[in-house]
């Protein structure tokens, strides 16, 4: 594979803190969450420093702007995954302090075109979020895809935030859709951030078995089953066959309908 850079990069201060030249192709993406509201600059300050011990390719700051830390051509230090960094573009997002560590619209918006510009200069055209770390680490990516992973399967982190996690699938729909040509970029789709969310909150599953589903509808695949227990939910849309709604687990794994749990104070 010939490896190439981003020409979205606006500030580039390489660190010295990757492994050389990769060992594996490029074909996946993982955006992470900074934990702070950071400058491209300052990022570069803190990754400049071979006592930090970590880095990423690219970085998002505060204003939309887009550095680079890390060459494409090399792998960086930012999953916790030797494995998955080897193969993937990593993104830190400046994003707030505290948990679910929410974007601005304006680094979410540049996270689509960077995705966006990724793909195309690696003549991808689709991008996935497979939800499920077993089923995504197993799968072997055909020659047009391109995979979503996060920090957290790899570590006990929350990274990328609740926030993002949420919005994953949403992010592969909408650079998908510029791919295949049915937008001709981000500035075309209305309110890029926007989902019917609310910030994360506790359940408790009051029914042995209840389905898990793809989508949040009966319609959707059932694909396991959840035990009685407590389980955050960061994301709430409505449905027909639901009363109370339908929640997307943090986990990944799913749906499930609120009509069997009890919201958690």
């Amino acid at each position: 594979m010939e490896y190439t850079n981003s020409p979205m990069v606006v500030y580039t201060k390489l660190s010295p803190n990757h492994s050389g030249q990769r060992t594996h192709s490029i074909d996946r993406i993982t955006p992470h969450c900074v934990v702070g509201q950071c400058t491209a600059e300052g990022l570069g300050e803190w990754f400049a420093k071979s006592s930090t011990q970590a880095s990423s390719n690219y970085g998002i700051d505060r204003d939309g702007r887009v550095a680079m830390y890390v060459e494409e051509k090399n792998r960086s230090w930012c999953s916790s995954s030797n494995a998955n960094d080897q193969r993937a573009v990593t993104i830190e997002c400046a994003s707030d302090t505290k948990e679910p560590y929410a974007f601005r619209d304006i680094v979410y918006k540049t996270l689509v075109k960077l995705c966006v510009d990724i793909c195309k200069r690696y003549d991808k055209s689709k991008l996935l979020w497979l939800e499920d770390k077993d089923k995504t680490l197993a799968y072997e990516p055909k020659p047009e895809e391109m995979i979503l992973t996060v920090h957290r399967w790899f570590a006990n982190k929350s990274c990328p935030g609740n926030w993002m996690f949420a919005r994953m699938g949403d992010l592969a729909e909408k650079v998908t859709a510029i791919l295949e040509g049915r937008f001709e970029s981000v500035d075309d789709l209305k309110d890029v951030s926007s989902l019917t969310t609310t910030t994360p909150f506790l359940v408790k599953v009051n029914i042995d078995n209840l389905n898990i589903r793809k989508g949040p509808g009966t319609s959707y695949e059932r694909t396991q089953f959840i035990p009685v227990g407590v389980y955050t939910i960061v994301e709430v849309k409505s449905g027909a066959d639901s009363v109370a709604g339908w929640g997307r687990l943090c986990s990944g794994a799913g749906w499930i309908s609120l009509d069997y749990c009890n919201k958690l104070s």
